[in-house]
């Protein structure tokens, strides 16, 4: 019994672990940039979407539980869904898998490139959603040529996937800042200060913020392609309840209005 509380502990301690925020040099815990919600209803972002996911990340990550067919729910046509978005296979009904063998991308990649049908929903923590974890994630990777991609993360420190949005955001370098540890005035921490570009992008900073909130709100999308329906029938759901409580009281009033 005891050994069985002591590894309810650990894992207890493991999932606290996991679900703090990460710490940019071992400065003050990153703050999560709020995802703009508003993009989860434009269509037309959704779709910018899928195809920035389809051309930078499908190619070493799958989304092994969507299919390119329900693609159609955010108003691609199939033969638009063939002609733009079909780099893997040649039926639309077809998951969206890769070729990547698994074995052999851990030999090569270090750690299988996890699948991100629900990223997203995986993603969220009590420092915010999953959408806000990527969302900051993804606007805030910089130049390290300590690191063996050349790359490193803010929202996640020494991170193995480089920076595959390069050339749209183009190069920048981290500014760190030596601070004293509230706790310890004798400890001093790096804390990040502020970004410096080096080499400039496709797109300009607002584009770049712009497009990476249309590929979160796919991704957010992806994980559960019903949400907007699942929320629209859940307003008629509770608008039935509250009608059918009133109905059930005063016929309860009706029924038991004899009775002394």
């Amino acid at each position: 019994m005891k050994k069985f509380i002591a590894s309810l502990l650990v894992a207890a301690s493991a999932c606290l672990t996991a679900l703090t925020p990460a710490h940019a040099a071992g400065g003050a815990a990153v703050q999560l940039d709020k995802f703009p919600t508003e993009k989860l209803h434009d269509t037309a972002a959704l779709q910018r979407g899928a195809q920035l996911f389809v051309n930078y990340c499908l190619n070493c990550h799958a989304a092994a539980f969507m299919r390119f067919n329900r693609l159609q729910d955010i108003g691609l046509t199939e033969q638009q869904i063939k002609d733009n978005l079909l780099f893997t296979t040649d039926k639309v009904g077809d998951l969206m898998n890769v070729s990547l063998n698994a074995r052999q991308a851990k030999d090569w990649l270090g750690a299988t490139p996890p699948d991100l049908t629900v990223i997203a929903r995986s993603r969220a923590s009590h420092a915010g959603s999953g959408a806000d974890y990527l969302y900051t994630y993804l606007r805030t990777y910089y130049r390290d040529e300590t690191k063996a991609t050349g790359w490193n993360n803010l929202a996640f420190p020494s991170v193995g996937m480089p920076h595959v949005l390069w050339e749209l955001q183009g190069e920048r370098r981290a500014i760190f800042e030596e601070v004293k540890d509230p706790h310890d005035p004798k400890k001093v921490t790096h804390a990040f200060k502020s970004f410096e570009q080096i080499k400039p992008g496709k797109m300009s900073a607002q584009e770049f913020d712009s497009a990476v909130g249309d590929l979160v709100a796919y991704l957010q999308w992806m994980g559960e392609p019903n949400q907007g329906l699942r929320v629209k029938l859940g307003v008629w759901v509770l608008l039935f309840l509250a009608v059918f409580t009133v109905i059930a009281w005063r016929l309860n009033a009706a029924f038991w209005k004899d009775v002394k």
